[in-house]
């Protein structure tokens, strides 16, 4: 297995407060399915969270695509800028790779975090 596309345990962000931060920001772009906030973290990784909207799901629906949104992102981070926190909030409906990838390669290149894209 290929160590750099590893979804590490320090790319998570977990802590209430640094989600709260990120989500003041306020620097946000959307498209249909999800929302991605962001905001710089000095650090010299990237750190993602996954949230859904209330009316999601049960339980079993909110993890599976929790795991498909980490794979998504685990499988698009080395084309990311490092530096950032990211809120992903997810909303009911894809819930496949495919489409879970596109949606984020979307949202990542509105919010110029792709690498080569300003």
């Amino acid at each position: 297995m290929d160590r750099a596309f590893r979804f590490k345990r320090d790319e998570r962000l977990k802590r209430r407060e640094a989600i709260r931060a990120v989500f003041n920001h306020r620097e946000a772009v959307s498209c249909p399915g999800a929302k991605l906030f962001w905001l710089g973290n000095g650090l010299a990784h990237n750190r993602i969270a996954f949230t859904f909207a209330r009316k999601f799901g049960n339980a079993v629906e909110r993890n599976r695509a929790r795991r498909v949104g980490r794979e998504a992102y685990r499988l698009l981070k080395n084309q990311l800028k490092n530096g950032y926190d990211l809120v992903l909030l997810v909303y009911p409906g894809k819930d496949f790779l495919a489409d879970r990838m596109d949606q984020l390669e979307t949202l990542f290149s509105r919010a110029g975090l792709l690498t080569g894209t300003e």
